[in-house]
């Protein structure tokens, strides 16, 4: 029988290798998934989820109707194709009802054109948005001992990571030293074991751990002796990730023999359950990313943590919000799961989100409060400012600086760019023993094929005291981060910088006709780099995040909708990484890494809302996304208004105010977003009617995704009930509604507005006190008063007599017509 099953593989790889043109669809067909179902099938009942409810997945009623789906793909696949001339990938059964292929174009064409089928797309890639933010977030103080300290933080609480795995030997996913964990009833995952030892990737910490290659398989992209097909996380973002959200507390953090702190997630008693769908080399594709979401949602996680988009809107589509992967993301919230997306690393430019949806948590990053600095101080007493992450050289001493191309060991070596300092080999080690080397920073640092760990690692084989890297140009929007080093090392960004140390340098090294130098005579010493310095100006929005605003359709038209959401710490941080990890060369081989991205900004949220999940276990994925957005703060910790990162006209970087487009509603606060007062709820309906009244959308379209036919009353899709307001179009007056409910005890509230001059503001009523559990709407009427071809900025502040305070943000862009 075996042999028979490996023959009809090699039949259908061979007839897939006959079709060279062959590509990966995602096909979605008539009837309803397992998540919407509400009967009509003879021998079938309704498996449907009323909003926020998961699904049943032990019910013989969801398993026999999924079995139905799925003969219903294969007979379609059947009846139109020879056997052999496709491979079925997936069959999507619980979210949406479709499956993915590998076919021909014309394949795809027949597809299109056959009774039953609702859309055939072409699969798209996705890719990853690549600890002292705890304390920074003030969680060991302010929401830690709510839960019962540390050793509660997020208990039972399971978080689905889809990302490129896990590393599960780490301190930060171990059990030895932990309470043990108990089963989690509610949890239906499966935990492949390793397919050399055999040993489950699960430990209790972590109770799920799948992969989903079939597309990157199919697309000729994989390569399982680098990619690994098992969970094991063979680039090291999927650890980062999972341990910024979930990550067992006060693990140290130790690197070249100093400790830099001690790590923890954010719900550090939360349960990982991994979803590897992204891959080391090619980032990874929708169709296993759809695949994987699915069956996180199957499995029963509570939260999403997804560090993946697609690499830009999806053009097969004409809107933003309607492709397989946010249809996807919109059956796991129907079922109750809260998703946390990265915003996108596109910044500091307009309109680079690539999280769109009102049903998903679209976070930005930000800059937290840490800064790395170092200096070089030189022979004629100039201190250059630079950064590095390394111990200085001895106090009292000065140091001889070598340059790198002065000690070549040959000329012909200059084919290998040895002034990037990454071959001990090409370097005389004579000259270089006991002194400082200079190297250059190419544009090889740039693009990854050379690493600043590779610099320190050649001067130390070389006998250098230390190591100084100069950069003599700048591209456009390169960003420097500081790499922790065992020798004493400095990167100077400053190109004025580089240029004095530069002539320094010549002025002091005296050279025979030739050019060959006679004495090095110029000196320096490092200083320390080791301690972090506190700034009372963060946090900030990182340069490279996602702006809004966001857009509804690939020819870039704006949403009534804002994004991003929430602003997370998502620079410079500490969390796990794999020791074969190459995502990053410079910490090839470290248990730790330090790295930046909106990628480390969404776990932040999902580790946070299992905090407020495991407080407030019934509501809504919408009530959570509220309770951290209405409470988060648009002040830095010096009390003035939230700054971004942004590029001047000259390309260097400079500070500006911040905006909603570049914060949301502003910085979590997750002290106060346990305890937010009132929350605006949404449920799945609520976010059909915002696709039925955003202009532009093909009603077909939306029933292809959601079954549903658009039967709504919300008249706007500015009225959707978002902790936020935008109208991407105002002219003269629009009214728009809202509706709060009391999660406190019952509490009066007084409602003021404000905005720019642009546009006039006005709430109804302006004070209301709401009982416990109850419901009221309020209005705020927008009014153009001038047209300056730009958004108006203001918020609605609903303070409470118990002290809640309750901010959503309100943006207009008026027109006269």
């Amino acid at each position: 029988m075996r042999l028979l099953e490996f023959g009809c593989v090699l039949i259908v790889v061979s007839a897939l290798l006959v079709s060279g043109d062959a590509e990966i669809y995602i096909v979605t067909v008539e009837g309803e998934p397992v998540i919407s179902y509400t009967g009509g099938i003879n021998g079938f009942e309704a498996t449907a989820v009323e909003s926020d409810e998961k699904i049943d997945t032990e019910s013989e009623l969801v398993t026999s109707y999924a079995r139905h789906l799925e003969k219903k793909h294969d007979m379609l696949l059947g009846l139109l194709f020879e056997e052999g001339t496709y491979q079925k990938l997936y069959s999507y059964r619980h979210l949406i009802n479709g499956f993915a292929v590998h076919i021909s174009p014309e394949q795809a064409e027949t597809l299109r054109r056959a009774p039953g089928v609702k859309s055939v797309e072409r699969d798209w890639k996705v890719r990853k948005h690549t600890t002292h933010t705890p304390q920074f977030l003030g969680l060991p103080t302010g929401v830690w001992p709510t839960g019962g300290g540390f050793d509660r933080a997020g208990e039972d609480i399971v978080i689905g990571f889809v990302d490129s795995g896990i590393y599960p030997h780490h301190p930060s996913f171990a059990t030895h030293n932990a309470e043990p964990y108990g089963p989690v009833p509610k949890y239906r995952g499966k935990c492949e074991a390793d397919p050399d030892t055999k040993r489950s990737y699960c430990n209790g910490k972590i109770v799920g751990a799948q992969h989903f290659a079939q597309a990157a398989i199919a697309a000729g992209a994989f390569n399982p002796i680098i990619d690994f097909a098992s969970p094991l996380d063979g680039d090291g973002h999927g650890s980062h990730t999972a341990s910024i959200a979930a990550g067992n507390n006060g693990i140290p953090v130790r690197m070249h023999g100093h400790e830099f702190g001690r790590a923890s997630g954010m719900a550090p008693r939360a349960r990982i359950a991994v979803y590897k769908a992204l891959y080391r080399l090619f980032g990874g594709y929708v169709a296993d990313v759809v695949a994987a979401i699915d069956q996180a949602v199957y499995d029963g996680v509570d939260i999403l943590s997804l560090s993946v988009g697609p690499n830009s809107p999806p053009a097969a589509t004409r809107t933003t919000f309607l492709n397989p992967f946010d249809a996807t993301l919109l059956g796991a919230v129907k079922a109750g799961v809260f998703v946390a997306q990265a915003a996108g690393n596109g910044g500091p430019f307009p309109k680079t989100m690539v999280s769109y949806s009102p049903w998903i948590a679209s976070v930005a990053a930000a800059i937290d409060d840490r800064r790395y600095k170092n200096h070089l101080i030189l022979g004629n007493g100039k201190t250059l400012a630079g950064i590095g992450l390394s111990p200085s050289t001895h106090l009292n001493e000065t140091y001889t600086l070598v340059a790198a191309n002065d000690v070549l060991l040959d000329s012909s070596v200059m084919r290998y760019s040895p002034t990037d300092c990454q071959r001990p080999e090409l370097l005389n080690k004579n000259l270089i023993k006991g002194n400082i080397l200079l190297c250059g920073y190419s544009f090889n640092f740039v693009v990854g094929s050379a690493s600043i760990k590779k610099v320190s690692e050649t001067a130390k084989a070389l006998g250098a005291v230390g190591f100084v890297l100069c950069v003599e140009n700048v591209s456009p929007g390169t960003k420097f981060d500081p790499v922790p080093v065992g020798l004493p090392g400095i990167l100077i960004t400053d190109a004025s910088y580089s240029k004095e140390l530069i002539d320094y340098y010549n002025i002091t090294t005296p050279r025979d006709w030739t050019g060959r130098v006679k004495r090095f005579e110029g000196t320096g010493k490092i200083g320390d780099g080791l301690m972090p310095i506190l700034h009372k100006s963060a946090p900030q929005v990182a340069l490279f995040s996602a702006r809004g605003p966001n857009i509804k359709d690939f020819s870039f038209q704006e949403a009534d909708l804002l994004k991003p959401d929430i602003l997370a710490p998502g620079s410079l941080i500490w969390a796990a990484w794999c020791p074969n990890g190459t995502d990053e060369p410079n910490y090839v081989g470290e248990g730790f890494a330090m790295i930046s991205g909106t990628s480390m900004s969404a776990p932040h949220i999902a580790g946070i809302a299992a905090l407020i999940k495991q407080k407030h276990p019934h509501w809504s994925p919408a009530a959570i996304k509220s309770a951290l957005m209405t409470t988060s703060t648009t002040l830095d910790r010096a009390g003035n208004p939230l700054l971004a990162q942004q590029t001047s006209e000259s390309e260097a970087m400079t500070l500006v105010k911040a905006t909603p487009f570049d914060y949301g509603s502003g910085h979590v606060d997750p002290t106060a977003a346990l305890d937010p007062g009132l929350i605006f709820d949404a449920g799945y309906e609520d976010y059909l009617g915002f696709l039925c009244t955003t202009p532009g959308i093909d009603v077909h379209e939306i029933r292809n995704y959601t079954h549903t036919p658009c039967n709504t009353t919300m008249g706007k899709p500015s009225n959707l009930n978002t902790p936020s307001i935008t109208i991407s179009h105002l002219v003269r007056t629009q009214v728009v509604t809202r509706t709060v409910t009391n999660v406190a005890e019952e509490e009066t509230y007084v409602i003021t507005a404000r905005m720019e001059p642009a546009v006039a503001i006005e709430v109804n009523p302006p004070a209301m006190t709401i009982k416990a559990g109850a419901s009221r709407q309020f209005s705020v009427t927008l009014t153009v008063r001038s047209v300056r071809g730009t958004y108006s900025f203001g918020e609605v502040l609903m303070k409470g007599n118990r002290g809640h305070k309750v901010r959503i943000p309100v943006l207009a862009n008026g027109y006269r017509r």
